[in-house]
């Protein structure tokens, strides 16, 4: 298949529904899925805002690194989205280029590549995306344990591990609580074992809207897609931060190393790193990596800083060196 002549087809099918943009007003964007972290606004604002169309794209972190990978010599993307360790992948393998966008030196250290091979925009809390209304009356789940009880059979939903960035982070928040570490992944693959036995529902993608239509009443997902359907959407959503603890995670954004469009690609990037675009994180339910772009009213929809006292950073860095030993572990002795 020709992919690149599919991307650009979907750009063109997607321009058919956007206000009209010239052939040089465009920037490919790998994983910016609409319906996730309110990429869907994001889009629209920067369209309006600074009259580059990007289209949606629903691969996942691990789709868009190994498109990235497949295209180095012909990139189709200009710019990319994906979790942190995937970032770090994707400059170890040569597929994107350093850049730094406006306020890269309010970014905190450790939350970007010091040259900007990778930076952050923004983070979530993994826990507990709970549909009330789908649970049968089951109740809430408050703990990672609690869904390898009988009463959740067939209700726990997390995308596939071995590829999805927010399934590896559930993994990783699992075997901690569990009293694993990243070199030790042996508690997690072992409640993942147990948790088989609970027909899980393993979607490779995001699953929002499968959650709001009670498909999935419990998805292992971030805190900003829970506030994002309780909030916008009017759901019966509750977001829980598991009493055994979590973790905190950023996902990043790159420029692509000699892309077609890295002009616009760059002015991309500057908008979602503007106040204006932070903002818009902040008003999604995302914790903005400038951090003092949370209004107050943003931050009273969040749970309370207790319950955010059980997350915890861990080592990117290491995180992403592990990823494939976890991947390959997950697929042989789990799916």
């Amino acid at each position: 298949m020709d992919f690149k002549r599919l991307i650009m087809g979907a750009a063109f099918v997607a321009a058919l529904t956007q206000p009209a943009f010239a052939a040089d007003d465009v920037a490919i964007c790998y994983n910016c899925p609409p319906e996730w972290a309110d990429w869907g606004g994001q889009l629209k604002n920067i369209a309006r805002d600074i009259g580059i169309n990007v289209p949606g794209d629903n691969k996942n972190s691990g789709q868009t690194l190994s498109q990235l990978i497949a295209e180095k010599n012909n990139p189709v993307a200009d710019i990319a989205y994906y979790g942190v360790s995937f970032g770090i992948k994707a400059d170890e393998e040569g597929v994107v280029t350093p850049y730094k966008p406006a306020n890269f030196d309010r970014i905190p250290d450790g939350l970007k590549d010091p040259e900007g091979a990778w930076f952050s925009i923004h983070s979530g809390t993994l826990g507990l995306f709970v549909n009330e209304d789908a649970l049968d009356g089951a109740p809430v789940p408050q703990s990672w344990s609690d869904l390898l009880k009988p009463e959740y059979k067939g209700m726990v939903g997390y995308l596939d591990p071995s590829s999805a960035f927010v399934g590896y982070v559930g993994a990783v928040a699992i075997n901690g609580a569990m009293g694993g570490t990243l070199d030790d992944f042996g508690p997690g693959i072992d409640f993942f074992k147990r948790l088989q036995a609970n027909d899980p529902i393993v979607p490779k993608q995001t699953a929002y809207a499968r959650v709001l239509s009670g498909e999935i009443p419990i998805l292992i997902d971030y805190d900003f897609n829970a506030y994002r359907a309780k909030y916008k959407d009017d759901s019966n959503a509750v977001f829980v931060i598991p009493q055994e603890g979590t973790v905190i995670v950023p996902y990043v954004m790159s420029l692509v190393k000699n892309s077609g469009h890295a002009d616009n690609g760059k002015k991309v990037l500057d908008y979602v790193m503007s106040d204006a675009g932070q903002a818009h994180w902040a008003n999604a339910f995302l914790r903005p990596v400038i951090a003092d772009a949370m209004s107050p009213e943003a931050a009273a929809k969040f749970l309370p800083a207790a319950d955010y006292d059980r997350a915890r950073p861990v080592d990117y860095a290491k995180m992403a060196e592990v990823q494939t030993g976890f991947a390959e572990r997950y697929l042989q002795e789990v799916r």
